[in-house]
């Protein structure tokens, strides 16, 4: 693993300039991120992540906790006890750095510390999933860490928009889902693609009801973006 996003984490925590990581997908052109925006206080956040560290009560469990900028308003601000993962060891490094208490460098699909009232997936948390196949699994093995009356919080965007209507009938009468993307990013030179999933509502919706959880959706973003809640 060449850990990319990590190393310009770690980059950025050591020496902050105006350093930008650099982003796309197979749909997406190129777009410069700059490396502050990993590192926002609350009031910066856009307002589905405001809505959601709201949400957050009891045991958390952050998951792609990034440079645990989450994590730590939520262990700071909100004296919730918050466990953070990520399979960046370079972001897990950043995150313990800036206060981050409890953090595990591993994927969450080994990960089995433990039962949490809250489950968080931001930043198009759902994107671990990686294809519309993947969601189901990354579901059940939530439940596993789910307490009896836990909730899962999590964001993701529907896609379609980028089609005109000839192409979304085509996608969907296509076995691929349009919303499983090659994500690319670029920093210091060198670049990274992985699979990365977008999910729409409704097929997430069928997706936790056909495992007998319940959905719902919390608040829609500016960007075809939503925050939605999982609960028994």
């Amino acid at each position: 693993m060449n850990d990319l996003f990590g190393n310009a984490l770690l980059d950025y925590h050591k020496a902050a300039a105006n350093q930008k990581l650099i982003t796309w997908t197979n749909l997406t052109d190129e777009d410069p991120v700059p490396l502050s925006y990993f590192f926002r206080t609350f009031e910066k956040m856009p307002e589905i992540e405001k809505k959601a560290l709201e949400l957050c009560e009891g045991k958390i469990l952050d998951i792609g906790c990034g440079s645990g900028t989450h994590s730590l308003f939520l262990q700071e601000q909100k004296k919730l006890d918050v466990t953070a993962i990520d399979i960046s060891p370079g972001a897990v490094e950043v995150s313990k750095n800036r206060g981050v208490l409890k953090t595990h460098c591993i994927s969450i699909d080994d990960f089995d510390i433990g039962k949490y009232n809250t489950i968080l997936l931001l930043m198009n948390g759902l994107g671990v999933a990686k294809t519309l196949k993947g969601v189901l699994p990354l579901l059940q093995k939530l439940d596993t860490l789910l307490e009896k009356e836990g909730q899962i919080l999590v964001d993701s965007s529907d896609l379609i928009y980028l089609f005109d209507e000839e192409e979304q009938e085509i996608w969907k009468a296509d076995e691929t889902y349009y919303g499983e993307l090659d994500f690319g990013i670029g920093y210091d030179e060198k670049e990274e693609v992985f699979p990365w999933l977008y999910l729409d509502f409704e097929n997430l919706n069928e997706i936790v009801t056909s495992i007998g959880l319940k959905c719902e959706k919390v608040i829609d973003g500016p960007n075809y973006d939503y925050l939605a809640r999982i609960f028994r």
